[in-house]
């Protein structure tokens, strides 16, 4: 027998986890919901199909539901409980219009007089309902999940895993970048960047890389300079230019440094943004005369 909230993992492959969120009370039909998939709506089956795939193996019922959300209440921030207040008062309505929620025709409907009721947006209100749905069908669903949120505008102490995305190109597995080597990087933007025009930025990385991070050896016949990778560099790569990119917006102001690289008067000159406009103070005609400097060109 299938309860309410029952949850089925299918046991195929990449096998889905749906919920039972309602049963009809006379005929054999059901709504369930794929718990793990981004974008899922309700679906209505028969109950006689998920008993068969219980019973032929295809799927299994869950002892546990590790979707459920169940907290002390005592836990629970100020903030917290009123983003849930909130969230449930937009969706209360809806969840309980059963079944009229579970069908996608009469669904929409329901959501855009929601809408017009509330003033809130589709994206918020399905937002909701998803996280109700796979959460249990509790209030408590609705909270915000700031235990897993990231630790955004945080810097993170090098260790020896490397972090961000695997790199696209080599086999190498990449260095983390460090504060010594975000020194490096703000010498290097200084001393290439800023102060000789002829550096793009990627020709400032180029350089930064030969000087610091590589051997150079001079060949005692021809003279020419040749540039080998460090020791320290041969298991982990060098930093990438998008590393390097992404301190140099980090540690430095980028108007800043395009100013000092075109040189202060011509930037403020011909690049900066307008302060202000030459009729800004001007209320009507002859409220101001101004007298034309301009030395004449000679004849």
């Amino acid at each position: 027998m299938l309860l309410r909230n029952d949850l089925l993992e299918y046991l195929e492959k990449d096998g889905k986890i749906i919920r039972i969120l309602w049963l009809h009370p006379e005929q054999s039909m059901a709504a369930t919901f794929e718990v793990s998939a981004p974008g899922a709506e309700p679906e209505i089956v028969q109950i006689h199909q998920l008993l068969d795939d219980i019973e032929t193996g295809k799927a299994k019922l869950l002892p546990i539901d590790p979707h459920l959300v169940v907290v002390n209440e005592e836990s629970i921030s100020d903030k917290s409980k009123k983003i849930r207040t909130k969230a449930w008062s937009l969706i209360e309505s809806l969840v309980c219009d059963e079944p009229a929620i579970y069908f996608a025709n009469r669904r929409w409907k329901l959501i855009s007089q929601c809408i017009q009721q509330h003033g809130s947006t589709h994206r918020t209100i399905y937002r909701y309902l998803h996280r109700y749905w796979q959460r249990g069908q509790t209030p408590n669903a609705l909270l915000p999940d700031y235990a897993n949120s990231g630790g955004r505008d945080k810097k993170r102490s090098p260790n020896n895993i490397k972090r961000g995305r695997p790199r696209k190109f080599g086999d190498l597995a990449g260095v983390n970048v460090s504060e010594d080597t975000r020194k490096i990087f703000r010498v290097a933007v200084t001393r290439y960047y800023v102060m000789q025009v002829k550096f793009t930025l990627r020709g400032a990385y180029d350089q930064m890389i030969k000087d610091f991070f590589c051997e150079r050896t001079i060949d005692p016949e021809t003279g020419g300079v040749t540039h080998t990778q460090k020791i320290d560099m041969t298991t982990t790569g060098f930093p990438t230019f998008g590393q390097f990119n992404y301190w140099l917006g980090q540690d430095n102001n980028r108007l800043d440094i395009k100013r000092k690289r075109l040189k202060p008067r011509i930037y403020d000159k011909d690049l900066r943004g307008l302060l202000g406009t030459a009729t800004a103070e001007v209320w009507g005609p002859g409220a101001r005369y101004e007298i034309d400097a301009t030395i004449p060109a000679p004849h």
